[in-house]
């Protein structure tokens, strides 16, 4: 008989504290250089053993996302089963709880995808090594590989060249998402200059969170002026959540349109984010420490 217990995989937020683009390849692909964090909020994929594998997408943003082939998450299983077909004799049903805002800047399908070959790494009764794993989630998504890993990293290339950090400071984050569709393409196209000065030399190690604050305040998201001209309340959303208190940073990830704050502090991330509530009833806010390494 089958065991029903369900066996619950988290797909954490992948944030971008700064995010700089460098110059751009020959095949169109961005050289970029992140400092790269992840949330303790995210979507969350559950897996129940069944009779064949399937897939069920619920939670408040499931309506933004199909259940079928083209889901990241069915075709990261579908590579998996391809590269280790015996790996996993098991079948499983995912139920994948859309948690997170889609195309928000936030990685998340890209997380999804990654939280379901780490459960099949899990679940192999042969060993599957995290390079090869890596190369399997690079061939879905460029951030697919550091979502693996889901912890603070220096990221570089395409995506491919990731640096684990020993150390990070412990830190809560605000995230605030307008609801507002940001398409990446469009971010892009309207980006101005494409070979921008790299990221500054992180402290190693980096332990204090005035150490990170004066380091962040010498790098960007050079994709925020597009952005901000495609949608003018992400701008806006970003100059408020830095007038919070104790607020160390206010910013953009990724492409958009999420906008984030950090806090030393719990009780002041969930301050401020019962203001930007009251600001906003219309939008996305959470509140959450950052994962440690």
């Amino acid at each position: 008989m089958l065991d029903p217990a369900p066996i619950v995989e988290a797909a954490p937020a992948k944030i971008n504290l700064a995010l700089h683009v460098t110059g751009r390849r020959p095949d169109g692909y961005h050289e970029l250089e992140s400092l790269v964090v992840f949330a303790e909020v995210g979507d969350e994929l559950v897996a129940v053993p069944s009779e064949r594998d399937g897939l069920t997408i619920e939670g408040p943003f499931a309506g933004a996302l199909s259940g079928g082939g083209d889901n990241l998450v069915t075709r990261a299983l579908s590579a998996f089963r391809a590269r280790w077909p015996e790996a996993v004799p098991e079948a499983y049903h995912f139920t994948l709880r859309k948690n997170l805002p889609v195309a928000a800047g936030l990685g998340g399908g890209s997380a999804d995808a990654a939280a379901l070959l780490r459960f099949m790494q899990s679940r192999s009764a042969t060993p599957v090594p995290l390079p090869e794993l890596s190369a399997i989630a690079a061939a879905l998504g460029a951030d697919i590989p550091v979502c693996l890993l889901s912890r603070p990293s220096e990221v570089r290339g395409v995506g491919e060249i990731i640096h684990p950090l020993k150390a990070f400071p412990p830190l809560f984050v605000v995230l605030v998402n307008p609801l507002i569709a940001v398409p990446t393409a469009d971010v892009f196209r309207r980006l101005e200059k494409r070979d921008n000065p790299p990221m500054p030399a992180l402290p190693d190690p980096l332990t204090r969170p005035a150490q990170l604050a004066i380091w962040l305040a010498g790098t960007r998201n050079d994709l925020e002026p597009p952005a901000f001209a495609l949608v003018p309340r992400v701008a806006e959303m970003v100059a408020r959540i830095g007038r919070t208190e104790g607020c160390l940073l206010a910013r953009m990830s990724g492409s958009g349109g999420t906008s984030f704050g950090l806090y030393g502090s719990e009780a002041l991330a969930h301050q401020a984010a019962h203001d930007l509530r009251s600001d906003w009833p219309q939008s996305w806010v959470a509140a959450a420490p950052l994962v440690q390494p």
